[in-house]
């Protein structure tokens, strides 16, 4: 499998362990529409590659995945066919994950937020620095958390402690995050690379049917369950994506504001 048609996503491969390393470091790996692309046929290709057993995903420079990228979220905003290409890309990303039996590590160092808190959150480990943030704030910008964190945090955290999350768009730190079960582990900045790279390799070197296959038995629930939340958290983002509170957290935010919602 080659992987040279990628440009927003850096591949690179050790053996049986493939690194995807998110890389827009001057927007703090902001997702625009070309790695909202990419993102979409990753997992995909990683499935097919007979090369690869274990998957580690990371950021570039100071954080994980900032999130969505403002610019390419307004041109989207009131556009009916690019907000549906969008969301059907966004449950594109989500099933594919779901369904990739070869397990996942995240590396997370800085923050991990929106889309790029999810998809640290459906990984199957996540290992982050104590300065490291999650947050899902789609409703901060007027939408619905509808790419994954519907799905991901009741299913860690429980419901009571994720609606205070999604409903209000907070940020958890790292340390808070690993002692309720968002996360995996808080790891010094300085050992996150080595703690990673052991776990990873640790799982290549294992009875890598065995455990790719315990992954997809473990899956087989949360796929169900997330059959059942995916469509409709994709739709109800998709309307948001064209209602006025939307532009308005938008423009705000670019004027480093706060949004003056008006429910419309």
């Amino acid at each position: 499998m080659k992987y040279d048609s990628y440009e927003n996503l850096k591949i690179t491969k050790d053996d049986n362990i493939l690194t995807i390393t998110i890389n827009r470091p001057e927007v703090r790996n902001a997702i625009n529409e070309g790695l909202h692309k990419e993102f979409g046929r990753i997992f995909i290709d990683v499935d097919a590659d007979e090369d690869v057993d274990v998957v580690v995903l990371s950021g570039s420079g100071s954080a994980f995945c900032a999130g969505g990228d403002l610019k390419w979220l307004l041109d989207m905003h009131g556009n009916v066919a690019a907000t549906a290409v969008g969301i059907k890309r966004d449950r594109k990303i989500q099933h594919s994950i779901l369904d990739l039996e070869k397990p996942i590590i995240a590396k997370v160092d800085g923050p991990a937020v929106g889309l790029g808190c999810s998809l640290a959150l459906y990984c199957d480990f996540v290992y982050a620095t104590e300065r490291s943030i999650f947050a899902d704030p789609h409703v901060s910008i007027g939408l619905v958390a509808g790419d994954g964190g519907a799905v991901m945090w009741p299913q860690l955290i429980g419901y009571a402690r994720a609606r205070k999350y999604l409903l209000t768009g907070d940020a958890i730190g790292a340390i808070e995050a690993a002692s309720i079960g968002l996360i995996t582990e808080v790891v010094a900045e300085e050992e996150l690379d080595e703690k990673v790279a052991k776990m990873a390799a640790r799982l290549a070197a294992g009875a890598t049917h065995s455990i790719k296959w315990t992954k997809a038995a473990i899956n087989a629930g949360l796929r169900v369950t997330a059959d059942a939340i995916i469509d409709q958290a994709a739709a109800f983002e998709n309307v948001t994506q064209l209602l006025d509170d939307h532009r308005i957290a938008l423009e705000a935010f670019q004027r480093k504001e706060k949004p003056k919602f008006t429910g419309r």
